[in-house]
């Protein structure tokens, strides 16, 4: 890995765990205002909306050491860095949402068996009101800052975050309809679809981590990036690409292209072409690790039957 994405790395790795100290501060805050909405309601949902603060809290924590170590440098034992460290605070995130939203079903049920009126419901909601605008705020900044910046730590808490602006609406509404009704029984059923929709954000979460431990490609549009750049010297140039390979490594970018150049070209030729190829690739992708692979036309034997995706088979 260059110096130069190793420094640009270290500074965007700064920049992140900022934004992931914002994420820390927001669960204090929204845990202590639901808390206290919880407490003065006497509100399952309220409560369920408070128990998910807490776990936001220690996702964004767990957030904040993944940054951190995702920023240590490439060394010996690990040549690609350490930005796969990421993808365990999304894992841990998304167990966090599953534990979350079993509990606040299994306490929506004791409550719905067992009905409690609740109170001051004026003031609960416009306590809950409030810390779902902080949310909503945070988790539209971490959400853009993710994406800008290709971290899924960043995404999956605000992604997290998002869920708990939608768990707060819900709840909202239910303590609402309670209030104009007057029939306990909505306030747990409210927390309980609640916590059922919790579940299905934390499986999700937990099935995109997985996959990205597994070393997935990039993004059809990084791709689609890569393979313009390939057409255009192959436009200009007697040459082409083979089916090229990439692979998400945390915030890094590892893209190996496949380059076939004439027999008669001199290796110097060859080289000056794939430097080329390496910084047009490398100035479409935010952060990459990008190696050219010269050969020439008569050392490609094409399969038969190509694998998709595999080194040496022609590009589709």
């Amino acid at each position: 890995m260059s110096t130069s994405v190793t420094a640009a790395q270290a500074v965007d790795t700064r920049i992140l765990r900022r934004f992931m100290w914002l994420s820390v501060a927001a669960a204090l805050a929204t845990m202590a205002i639901k808390g206290g909405a919880a407490v003065l309601t006497g509100s399952v949902g309220l409560l369920s909306d408070a128990m998910e603060s807490m776990v936001n809290l220690a996702a964004a924590l767990i957030g904040v050491w993944a940054l951190r170590l995702a920023a240590k440098p490439a060394d010996q034992g690990h040549p690609f860095g350490h930005g796969k460290a990421e993808y365990f605070s999304s894992l841990a995130e998304g167990s966090m949402i599953l534990v979350a939203a079993t509990l606040i079903i299994y306490t929506a049920v004791q409550r719905l068996i067992s009905p409690q009126p609740v109170a001051q419901l004026g003031l609960g909601l416009l306590l809950a009101t409030g810390a779902s605008v902080i949310n909503l705020a945070v988790s539209i900044v971490l959400r853009r800052a993710g994406h800008r910046h290709r971290s899924i730590a960043l995404e999956a808490d605000g992604k997290h975050l998002m869920t708990d602006v939608w768990t707060s609406v819900g709840v909202l509404i239910g303590i609402g309809l309670v209030a104009l009704t007057h029939w306990q029984p909505l306030d747990p059923i409210v927390a309980i679809l609640v916590g059922g929709n919790i579940l299905v954000t934390g499986w999700g979460l937990l099935r995109r981590s997985g996959t990205l431990l597994l070393s997935s490609s990039l993004d059809p549009e990084d791709i689609a990036r890569i393979r313009a750049v390939e057409d255009s010297f192959a436009a200009r140039e007697p040459v082409h690409f083979l089916a090229n390979q990439t692979v998400q490594q945390g915030q890094l970018a590892v893209v190996h292209s496949f380059l076939c150049v004439p027999d008669e070209w001199t290796v110097g030729r060859a080289r000056v072409l794939a430097e080329e190829v390496k910084a047009a690739i490398t100035g479409v992708l935010r952060r990459s690790d990008v190696y050219v692979h010269v050969q020439s036309h008569s050392s490609h034997d094409v399969p038969e039957e190509p694998l998709p995706g595999k080194p040496g088979a022609p590009r589709s």
